[in-house]
């Protein structure tokens, strides 16, 4: 799933090349909403809102669109190929000189400007709220502290604490901290610190499509434990482990150092080396196949 300071950067663009402008062309292809035909509104302005996007009209209204796991915003000149299968695509918003092309929106949404908030109401301070000030801060510590019995990874991924971190984030957060993703938020012993952390990490790669957590862009340097499995730490060379962490089907790949990061941490399992008993290389007698 896309991380906030992704579908940060599709709002910009999309608010760059759309808002102000007139549609010619205004398809929503979703089962739930090909009847309506959004040609000839204007777009006011394309806002994000944790992962989520609003585009707003004219006539008082804004098209919610989330990304889940797949899905996409694409940006066009009239005219050019798209980079996705056309099946795929939900929302088509053209206007004279640009075209937007939403693929795989599952989420899509068409509702008054006034309601945008009985989709996003729930949810936790925006960390990329451009007014991001004290009452923000007051607000994600209050509810990361409500969660003190709750496992540290689990509660960086919870929209309804703070709304923008994914996976990539909540992995190297915890590895930043020096923390295992297990930790109970009651030990934690600089919750300020945390929410800090998660609002500096996704404003600096907000404005690129490249994202870094450790001031590399060099290939196969982003990231310290996201994703490196099996690999040496990069502070100490320990090699990377991985597990799941929380319950299904929401159960996350979760990675850490087992010397860089203290506290709780699944057992590794016991790699099979091959049968017990029998002969080396052999399976047991009465289990061969036929």
């Amino acid at each position: 799933m896309p991380e906030g300071d992704t579908v940060y950067l599709a709002g910009k663009r999309l608010d760059a090349a759309l808002a102000g402008h007139a549609l010619v062309r205004g398809e929503l292809r979703h089962p739930r909403l090909v009847e309506h035909d959004l040609a000839g509104l204007t777009v006011t302005g394309v806002a994000p809102v944790g992962k989520h996007l609003f585009t707003r009209f004219d006539d008082g209204r804004s098209l919610h669109s989330h990304f889940r796991m797949d899905g996409a915003w694409h940006l066009y000149r009239p005219g050019m190929r798209w980079r996705r299968v056309a099946h795929e695509a939900r929302a088509v918003l053209e206007t004279e000189d640009r075209v937007a092309v939403g693929f795989a929106l599952h989420d899509l949404e068409l509702l008054p400007t006034a309601d945008e908030h009985t989709l996003v109401g729930h949810l936790g301070p925006d960390l990329l709220d451009p007014a991001w000030g004290a009452d923000h801060d007051a607000e994600a510590l209050r509810r990361f502290t409500a969660r003190r019995e709750h496992e540290l990874g689990l509660v960086l991924l919870e929209q309804r604490v703070m709304a923008g971190l994914g996976n990539l984030y909540r992995n190297d957060i915890c590895f930043l901290l020096g923390l295992t993703p297990w930790v109970p938020v009651r030990d934690l012993t600089d919750v300020p610190g945390v929410i800090a952390l998660s609002r500096r990490l996704l404003s600096s790669n907000k404005d690129r499509p490249e994202q870094t957590t450790t001031g590399s862009l060099a290939p196969g340097e982003a990231h310290w434990v996201f994703e490196r499995a099996g690999r040496p730490c990069r502070r100490c060379g320990t090699r990377i482990r991985t597990a799941e962490q929380g319950e299904a089907p929401r159960a996350r790949v979760t990675y850490w150092c087992p010397r860089c990061q203290q506290g709780p941490a699944p057992r590794p399992q016991r790699r099979n080396t091959g049968p017990r008993r029998g002969a080396p290389g052999r399976p047991p007698a009465g289990t061969g196949r036929a």
